[in-house]
């Protein structure tokens, strides 16, 4: 019989995950960092999209033209029915690496993006991916690709292949994927409950032990037991990519450009000594004890000069994405913790928690009194604070005039969803051109918002009255709660705080 899977686990979904560096538009800041043109944004693929959300919400909130493939037909099957939902003009198949390659169909790509798929592939078809982008990213185009690192995994490694080899020798036939996982990590915890002696050499292996236990199987399955899993350095990444005339262009990771919260004077003097591109970002990793990068990649690189950078700077517009009264101004890098300072933090926050879009330009005017915050410091602000995914960058008015219909038919259809399911925790917002996260509640009070109900025990009594007859309860401090009083309370709580806090980001971000 053919192993269509190739080894890929295939009997059990991977997660409703959102990930925002798969958004075009976000590359933009990173590009213009490093005094690179970004590429226009016409067209865009994701090689193998999971469940396909990011390429749909892409698809939805943005005027790029999406392409993707994912070989399990249940996973096509339901990015292509969002596709649908919002009446874009996107194209999501469950043809393998090899079956899409072989078209002569498809156009040329600005953007090429593949998110935890080249760690756990096969080699041959790590080589298929670099075929396809050799033969369909245009000039100038850029790639993304995340994958797990040799310097940080090389603790972890043993460990996974055991708990893999359980899976293959203890695995009773037609168990599923996910109990054999279950059984995997119980034996893995008994083994460690007899001190072995390389946890106990190895410092990070217990933990990711404990960390592996509490987490979903679903994820689990795909991230840590399929028959391939390859963690690679840097220097191996960047062969691959020149086959391709690809050339490193940036971290995708932001906190990564703010070299002050992860390494020491001594480590930024060594590696502003070393030239070449590889060594450099393989001793970065191993300072840090990198255990995931997310890159940036280019074929045919413009630069700019640093008139041309300041000013394509200056014209960024970004917008604010979680409530300006929950975003922290404690940072963590790899040296630790870290206080942002509030007199330069504060103000170019409060100036954005208007929920509109601005440009990086119209904050330097605005608070150019405060006399600390130039466009540097705001550059830097942007990085730490779209890194944690409270500020994004924003599309022109243009495009979100032209989108925001088939964004919001997307919305209608995920919190449609939400009634009767909490997979998909991310709506499509038209002035991001991606995702927003928002809890399965919070969807559900925009619905009952939507019908007119503006008052917190309306909103509660609304979702109240979707919960009772599935039998579904609400938790609060990983308790559920009993009864009808207890839950309303409770909703009502969160109704409040919605229409006090999240309403308005909603409403600036378009959600609806």
């Amino acid at each position: 019989m053919h192993d269509w899977s190739a080894g890929y686990v295939a009997d059990i979904g991977y997660t409703y995950g959102y990930y925002k560096e798969l958004n075009p538009l976000r590359m933009r800041l990173a590009l213009l960092n490093a005094g690179i043109e970004p590429p226009k944004q016409a067209t865009a693929c994701e090689l193998g999209f999971g469940q396909g959300l990011s390429a749909a919400i892409h698809a939805a909130a943005s005027e790029t033209h999406w392409f993707g493939n994912d070989f399990l037909p249940s996973q096509a099957a339901f990015a292509q029915s969002l596709a649908e939902a919002a009446a874009v003009n996107a194209e999501f198949t469950d043809e393998s690496f090899a079956e899409f390659l072989a078209r002569d169909d498809l156009p040329k790509f600005d953007f090429i993006c593949l998110h935890g798929v080249w760690t756990w592939v096969s080699e041959q078809n790590r080589q298929l991916i670099m075929a396809f982008i050799r033969k369909n990213l245009k000039v100038g185009g850029v790639v993304y690709v995340s994958y797990n690192t040799q310097i940080g995994w090389a603790q972890i490694m043993p460990l996974r292949r055991l708990m893999v080899q359980h899976t293959q020798r203890m695995g009773a036939p037609g168990e599923g994927t996910a109990q054999s996982i279950r059984q995997a990590l119980q034996f893995a915890d008994q083994v460690m409950q007899t001190q072995p002696l390389h946890a106990i050499t190895n410092e990070q292996v217990a933990p990711k032990l404990k960390e592996l236990i509490s987490q979903d199987p679903h994820y689990l399955a795909h991230e840590y037991f399929n028959r391939d899993w390859q963690p690679m350095d840097f220097a191996d990444m960047a062969e691959y990519m020149e086959s391709a005339k690809l050339e490193y262009a940036s971290s995708a990771s932001y906190l990564d450009l703010i070299e002050a919260i992860n390494l020491n004077p001594q480590q930024q003097h060594l590696l502003a000594q070393i030239d070449d591109v590889p060594l450099r970002e393989n001793t970065r990793d191993f300072c840090v004890d990198k255990k995931f990068r997310k890159d940036y990649w280019i074929k045919g690189a413009r630069n700019l000069n640093p008139l041309q950078t300041m000013e394509a700077l200056r014209a960024e517009r970004v917008v604010m994405s979680k409530p300006r009264g929950t975003i922290s101004l404690v940072l963590e890098g790899a040296l630790g913790v870290a206080d942002l300072a509030a007199d330069v933090y504060d103000p170019i926050l409060d100036y954005l928690a208007d929920y509109q879009p601005h440009t990086l330009g119209d904050i330097e005017q605005a608070l150019a009194a405060h006399g600390k915050i130039g466009l540097q410091e705001i550059v830097q602000a942007m990085f730490i604070f779209t890194h944690r995914g409270e500020i994004q960058s924003a599309q022109s008015e243009h495009t979100i005039e032209a989108v925001r219909e088939n964004a919001h038919k997307l919305n209608q259809h995920l919190m449609d969803r939400a009634r009767g399911s909490a997979e998909v925790y991310f709506l499509a917002s038209p002035v991001t051109g991606g995702g927003i996260e928002i809890s399965r509640f919070q969807q559900l009070f925009l619905l009952a918002y939507q019908q007119g109900l503006n008052q917190p025990q309306q909103l509660a009594q609304f979702v109240w009255s979707i919960l009772e007859p599935m039998g579904e309860g609400v938790m609060k401090y990983g308790r559920t709660l009993h009864g009808a009083e207890e839950s309303l309370a409770e909703l009502h709580e969160r109704a409040a705080d919605f229409l006090r806090r999240d309403l308005a980001m909603y409403q600036g971000l378009q959600l609806v």
